[in-house]
């Protein structure tokens, strides 16, 4: 594992989380869904007759995504710094983070749009419905982005050292149970399993010559017994 792999892999403060458990992607569901959300209510909006509650609720909603945004922002800076620069993954973590960041400003810019229509509501209009549906855009991008950093290149995951804990089997697991009381049972050479091996497949470039010229390559006990008919002739 080279060096900047191994501090990608480490937070920089406990305040990013503990080593293979990262606050970061669990605080940006916060927005992911309070956003996806206000979408749903805006287009909801304009299909009902009184559609107050849910502009209002969006508004709402659009408010706690950015209260949540702004806390995994914190915690993926701490993270950024712990990449190496001249990387890949810099130039990735770069970009993922300049689309979070216009996302924020565009999702901040449509709450105080709203803001002074909070109190007489209505549908809410196709450019703000807009605005959002071009921000999620734009997030999509980013946590596919996100998403490639942690399961592609391992950013804040554990190492596959402490990932195979996960898959090591509890001693005396795969050992064998006692037979049922009363049950013979073969313990010794003699009695032992008979090991069946794979039949070899046959050649069948020897089938390019009559066929009473071909040995019976099949070891069923009914070719045995009954051999196919010479070349030319039909079965009785």
């Amino acid at each position: 594992m080279t060096n900047g792999l191994y501090e990608a892999k480490r937070p920089m403060t406990m305040l990013a989380g503990r080593y293979g458990h990262p606050l970061h992607p669990m605080l940006v569901t916060i927005p992911i869904g309070a956003w996806i959300a206000s979408l749903v209510f805006d287009v909801a909006s304009r299909t009902v007759t009184r559609p107050d509650f849910l502009a209002q609720g969006s508004e709402w909603l659009i408010g706690i995504g950015l209260v949540g945004a702004l806390a995994a922002a914190a915690a993926g800076l701490l993270d950024y710094y712990v990449i190496p620069v001249k990387t890949r993954v810099y130039r990735i973590v770069v970009t993922h983070m300049s689309l979070n960041l216009v996302v924020i400003a565009a999702f901040g810019v449509d709450f105080f749009w709203r803001y002074n229509q909070y109190h007489h509501p209505g549908p809410v209009p196709p450019a703000q419905l807009g605005l959002s549906a071009v921000s999620l855009a734009f997030l999509t991008v980013s946590g596919y982005l996100g998403g490639k950093l942690a399961y592609r290149y391992g950013v804040r995951v554990a190492d596959e050292q402490t990932q195979a804990e996960g898959y090591a089997s509890r001693a005396g697991r795969h050992m064998q149970a006692p037979p049922p009381a009363g049950r013979a049972t073969n313990t010794g050479p003699t009695g032992a399993r008979p090991q069946h091996s794979r039949q070899a497949p046959p050649d069948w470039t020897a089938y390019s010559r009559p066929a009473e010229s071909v040995p019976n390559t099949y070891a069923d006990a009914y070719w045995r017994r009954n051999p196919p008919p010479p070349f030319g002739e039909t079965a009785p």
